[in-house]
């Protein structure tokens, strides 16, 4: 008997589809499902749940027993009505002989004799049950479910009818809120497909997703370990009960195929997929790309080696099925999920659409359910290929081929050239797709990006094999420097222009900081450094006193330095040295220290060892910058810049900072003409800037500076 083709307001009627008579008409109203059994002896329909007059629920699940023989009467004895108020699972489940059907309720899976269901024939008690599945071969067997509950983990046992009292074969596991389960048409193995409503490790918004096998003798069960990351998309066993199929891992996403035993036996192309169909005769396979995907459906003949036929593209698909004969595929677009494009396409197995047709609104649609024994397979199928329907021809024709394959959008400065790997994916060639934990952060993205390392000054380098504390973000949000060519890859042209100025820069420091301890040796004879004096006459420290005399400092309160006679004179004070122009800039806060002479000892300087002592003093007294003669670094840096001497007066005065102002702006100007002598383009304003520089010189030579 066929599946229904009309579903009336107040009736249901029942169509003989090879001769198209009514068969028999149901009164039932309100019909939302309707189901047969497998020999198509019983309809069974499902009616939305209501109360009657005295407040008692309907018994809105009904079980009809269809007569081909007799049809004298046009209404048909109904054999067992039951309250199910629940959609999902509504319909009963029957053995491959209809001699048994079962269904549950609380704690218990009722099995009935499919002609009398006014009585419970025997009863499967589980604590907690809440699905189970009738195995479809020959030995009459029952999976049933247990979810996880105070501790316990969840279990899936087997169970033979009528033997209740003690599974065959079991399986527990943790993380599973709910499960499908899928017997071969055999009967003799299970996959379970467990799912948590709640992924806790943060990986995914849709749960977590495991896979088990069960032999349903119970001499063989595990869990099926999967090479890629992600969600398991779809599950599917050949019509030989000999293989079976998976669609998992993030997008783009892997199709394994396995054998009886749960061991791999090929894996398909990486593609964007999520559904696998086996042909009724399991010869040919189909995975394709359905709902937010694009709808391509990939052909594979399992008999010669797994070669690829063909790829069909079939958009906006919501139904696809393979016909009985094994050779075609139906696709149809309905309702309500698509409400625009619905209609019916049927294509060959080879990739050729063999007939179209648009309708307006489309529900849902089916083949005829037939035996694929009575379809038997030609050894080679795609010979002679079918005559399209014209439906298919004018539908072809209104098609638009596309001039060149549509991609991803590239901006106009990526056009023309090859995709980094970084951004490619995964069967493209790309890095594989590795998903962390929502609220963290990885060290990595898709495989591009730089590690990210956290440098707190001063401190020593983190071990980066030391596990991060709970709830720290890796890195802790400190990035590294802009540029920076650790892996040894080529850095664009900006890159390496900003990390050349950045190691001048550092050069450049690096040299005054040289230049300020070897002015502050010749200053202090290197007493005030630690160096030996005591070996040195009186005489020699006073003739290397009087020679770097020219680069002492006039204006700041002297120190009593002894002579010969052991005697302070007003020739031998110890002036305080000048800073140079970034000591300056760096410690402008600190012009009032001053430093403390050594301890003297019968008229002879004693020796220190260690780093003068730096105090601020009672009354401050401005600083007169001079020149500073650095000695010649080990390796020269690219940029030299010394302070020049401001003339007369003190740093405190209008005129100086006058000149310190505009000895910036020469600096910045050169800065500038570096710049655009570098190649590098300038703004308007800064344009303008270094076309003042000979006004800029001329107020200096006013203010009486040359430099």
């Amino acid at each position: 008997m066929s599946a229904p083709t009309q579903i009336a307001c107040m009736l249901v009627n029942i169509i003989d589809a090879s001769v198209g008579h009514i068969v028999t008409t149901l009164p039932a109203d309100n019909v939302y499902e309707l189901g047969f059994s497998p020999l198509g002896s019983f309809a069974i329909t499902w009616q939305r749940p209501s109360k009657d007059d005295a407040g008692d629920a309907v018994k809105n699940l009904k079980v009809w027993r269809v007569h081909t023989e007799n049809s004298a009467s046009d209404e048909r004895s109904i054999v067992g009505k039951f309250v199910q108020k629940s959609q999902t699972g509504w319909n009963l489940q029957y053995t491959f002989d209809e001699r048994f059907c079962a269904r549950v309720v609380t704690n218990e899976v009722q099995v009935y004799e499919s002609g009398d269901l006014t009585k419970v024939w025997n009863k499967l008690r589980a604590e907690g049950v809440t699905d189970f599945a009738v195995s479809p071969g020959e030995n009459h067997a029952i999976a049933v479910f247990i979810p996880e509950r105070k501790g316990q983990p969840a279990a899936v046992k087997v169970f033979n009818v009528p033997h209740f009292q003690n599974p065959v074969s079991q399986k527990n596991f943790f993380k599973g809120d709910k499960v499908q389960l899928k017997w071969n048409n055999h009967g003799t193995a299970l996959i379970v497909l467990a799912q948590t409503d709640v992924d806790k490790s943060g990986r995914s918004y849709y749960g977590e997703t495991t896979m088990y096998f069960l032999s349903a003798s119970g001499g063989f069960d595990s869990r099926i370990d999967l090479d890629k990351e992600g969600p398991i998309h779809d599950v599917s066993w050949s019509p030989n009960s000999k293989s079976f199929a998976v669609v998992y891992g993030y997008m783009p996403a892997k199709t394994t195929l396995f054998d009886s035993r749960a061991d791999k036996v090929h894996n398909f192309p990486l593609g964007p997929r999520n559904t696998v169909l086996f042909s009724p005769h399991g010869r040919f396979v189909l995975v394709a790309g359905f709902g937010n995907l694009a709808g391509q459906m990939d052909i594979y003949d399992l008999e010669k080696d797994n070669a690829k036929i063909c790829t069909i593209e079939a958009s906006n698909a919501s139904v696809c099925e393979w016909s009985p004969d094994g050779k075609h595929i139906l696709t149809a677009t309905t309702s309500p999920r698509l409400r625009v494009d619905n209609g019916i396409r049927i294509w060959h197995a080879g990739g050729g659409l063999m007939y179209n047709e648009d309708l307006n609104e489309l529900y849902h649609v089916c083949w005829r359910p037939q035996s694929a024994e009575t379809h038997p397979l030609e050894d080679n199928p795609f010979s002679p290929t079918p005559t399209p329907h014209e439906s298919a021809l004018k539908y072809l024709g209104t098609v638009k081929t596309p001039s060149k394959p549509a991609g991803a959008y590239r901006p106009p400065g990526a056009r023309g050239q090859v995709t980094p790997l970084a951004f490619r994916r995964e069967d493209e060639g790309g890095a594989a797709y590795v998903r962390e934990g929502i609220s963290n952060f990885s060290n990595t993205i898709n495989g591009f990006g730089k590690p990210r390392r956290r440098e707190v000054p001063g401190a020593e380098p983190a071990n980066q094999s030391t596990p991060l504390p709970p709830g720290a973000a890796p890195g802790g949000g400190v990035s590294l420097t802009p540029g920076a060519s650790e892996d040894g890859e080529k850095l664009s042209k900006a890159a390496a222009k900003n990390k050349k100025k950045r190691e001048a820069k550092k050069a450049k420091e690096a040299a005054e900081k040289e230049a300020g301890v070897n002015s502050l040796t010749a200053d202090t004879g290197g007493m005030y450094l630690g160096q030996r004096s005591s070996a040195r006459s009186p005489e020699r420290r006073g003739a290397e006193a009087q020679s770097h005399g020219h680069q002492r400092s006039r204006s700041r309160p002297h120190m009593s330095v002894p002579n010969t006679d052991g005697k302070p004179t007003s020739d031998g004070r110890q002036r305080a040295r000048s800073r140079s122009a970034t000591g300056r800039s760096r410690h402008r806060g600190d012009t009032n220290s001053s430093t403390q002479a050594p301890p003297v000892q019968n008229g002879v300087a004693k020796p220190s060892n260690a780093l003068p002592i730096l105090k601020k003093s009672v009354q401050p007294s401005p600083v007169k910058p001079s020149i500073s003669v650095p000695p010649p670094p080990t390796e020269p840096p690219e940029l030299q810049v010394t302070s020049p001497t401001t003339p007369g007066g003190g740093s405190g005065s209008s005129q100086d900072k006058k000149i310190r102002g505009l000895l910036k702006k020469i600096r910045a100007i050169d800065d500038l003409k570096m710049r655009l002598a570098g190649g590098e383009k300038l703004e308007d304003t800064q344009v303008k800037k270094v076309q003042t520089e000979d006004s800029v010189r001329k107020e200096l030579a006013g203010l009486g500076w040359h430099g």
